[in-house]
């Protein structure tokens, strides 16, 4: 499998039996080689890299798309939107996750299982869903939102990414699960040396894999495998054996060991025999985080900013299919994918027909990995609640531009590093929504040649764009946003099971409070 270079906070990968699918996923890794988050990629055995590189919308919003296929109108730092695609499925999905929803609803003889799932009178559903129930910021870590509530049977991971150390005073550290209770917390029963960067995490996660998928095939039972790993996430880690060991710091360090990580995990599959009936996917949440480049952070190569934008850097990832026998090796497709498709694809991997009570936005990637067919389709890009840019073909039309503000640049605070395309990367939130900026990202994918609004080429482009955005904004509808109130006292104090471990911390008195998210 082809080391994948650009990843910019969390990778995944799903892999599971077919009729069944699975994924590895980890964190946000980025391209600091050549050709992997753009045209010119060759994948290695069995494997196909998406050459157009995927789209995700930053970070948070685009987890819980993954679950139920539907755009969610979300800011970069988590799940929160004014207008949302049908209220009464929930904002955000949380309300009931489509994937698990339809697949519970269905008859016991489907052949995938875990939240893509089937399940057999003999065999309830078994699924890893490893690492991600993301915390406030991303899916939740409250109850209601924790994963064996939304489909999944197994769960060994956090609530959210591997940040802290904290006093456990001020702010919990953030606790591991091992299905409903907690297990350790992160720097504690977990470490993380923030100076050496030494953590053994990802040789855990993926011996629970390893774990997982013996499991599965000894009982004869089909699974799906949601491996999501943040190695790659500032602060960056690595085991002992992998420091060191790159040209590339701490951060190559981190990416050498997801890449034989990844590779053990296909290594097993074909020991046991099942390479050919099972689907992996590996790909990424967003861009790499310039701002930890370099030393904990990767490279957007030709692409403009990173992580936290809605420019080509901050949006566009690699994406690996990997299906021995069906997908062949070195083929490089052109289709503009998203997170979100990966919802529709496993559907159609189980043989199933997507819902027809709601929006559902997703696409079905297997035409164009099997068959080489492509479908032209828009992806739009928000912040907060506003329609930034739109993707359609090779046209992109910015309606808003903004890294970040200037305050925050000041205090260096920078998106965009060594980066300044004028009238572009802007630090006032600068409206173009009478005259967007369109760019030709086959010619220029670097966003820095806006085409002339007095060409042909600008007016056919426009006159193709608009319709479009003008359908998907008629068809959004009011809801509750989800991250405006923010309360110290609901963090991770006292996780179920802590009282086993002695772990229970007091909460602070409860103070609601307005969020603040400054990008």
């Amino acid at each position: 499998m082809a080391s994948p270079h650009r990843q910019a906070g969390r990778t995944a990968c799903f892999a599971g039996q077919v009729p069944a699918a699975s994924g590895v996923r980890g964190t946000w890794p980025g391209c600091h080689g050549g050709g992997c988050c753009g045209d010119q990629v060759v994948a290695a055995s069995g494997a196909k890299r998406r050459g157009a590189g995927g789209r995700a919308r930053p970070s948070a919003p685009q987890h819980p798309a993954l679950a139920h296929g539907r755009h969610g109108v979300g800011r970069p730092g988590g799940v929160w939107r004014a207008f949302q695609r049908d209220p009464e499925f929930g904002p955000d999905g949380r309300g009931g996750d489509a994937l698990p929803e339809l697949l519970h609803g269905q008859p016991p003889v489907l052949p995938i299982q875990g939240s893509s799932a089937h399940r057999t009178s003999a065999h309830p559903q078994r699924l890893l869903y490893y690492q991600w129930a993301r915390q406030e910021r991303h899916l939740g870590h409250r109850p209601q939102f924790h994963p064996l509530k939304h489909g999944f049977d197994e769960w060994f991971g956090s609530p959210n990414c591997h940040f802290g150390p904290y006093d456990n005073k001020a702010r919990p550290n953030i606790p591991v699960y091992r299905d409903q209770e907690m297990v350790g917390r992160f720097y504690e029963e977990f470490p993380i040396n923030l100076k050496t960067g030494e953590a053994n995490l990802t040789q855990i996660y993926l011996q629970e894999a390893l774990e997982f998928i013996q499991r599965q095939q000894a009982a004869h039972r089909p699974f799906f495998l949601y491996w999501a790993v943040d190695a790659t996430h500032a602060p960056v880690y690595a085991s002992k054996p992998f420091l060191g060991t790159s040209q590339r710091g701490r951060y190559g360090d981190a990416i050498r060991e997801l890449d034989d990580s990844v590779g053990r995990i296909l290594r097993l599959l074909r020991d046991l025999s099942i390479a050919e009936n099972t689907f992996v996917f590996f790909t990424s949440d967003n861009g790499a985080a310039l701002i930890s480049a370099p030393r904990q952070g990767g490279s957007n190569g030709p692409f403009l900013c990173g992580k936290q934008t809605t420019f080509e850097g901050g949006m566009r990832e690699p994406a690996i299919a990997w299906w021995p026998g069906h997908i062949p090796a070195g083929q490089v497709s052109h289709q503009l994918g998203s997170i979100m498709d990966l919802f529709t694809t496993s559907l159609s991997l189980a043989g199933l027909e997507p819902p027809r009570d709601r929006a559902i936005d997703g696409l079905d990637l297997l035409p164009a990995m099997l068959q080489g067919r492509l479908t032209d389709r828009p992806i739009f890009y928000y912040r907060g609640n506003t329609l930034m840019a739109v993707t359609l073909g090779q046209y992109k039309a910015h309606f808003w531009t903004w890294t970040n503000s200037w305050e925050e640049f000041k205090q260096g605070i920078d998106f965009c590093p060594g980066q300044n395309v004028s009238g572009v990367t802007t630090h006032s939130q600068e409206e173009h929504t009478k005259l967007p900026l369109i760019f030709h990202l086959g010619r220029d994918p670097g966003e820095r040649f806006p085409l002339s609004v007095a060409s042909i080429e600008y007016l056919d482009a426009l006159r193709r764009i608009t319709p479009v955005v003008q359908q998907h904004q008629e068809a959004l509808v009011p809801g509750q946003p989800q991250l405006n109130v923010c309360n110290r006292a609901v963090m991770n104090w006292a996780p179920p099971g802590c009282e086993k471990l002695g772990k229970c911390l007091t909460p602070p008195e409860s103070v609601p409070e307005k969020c603040s998210w400054p990008h």
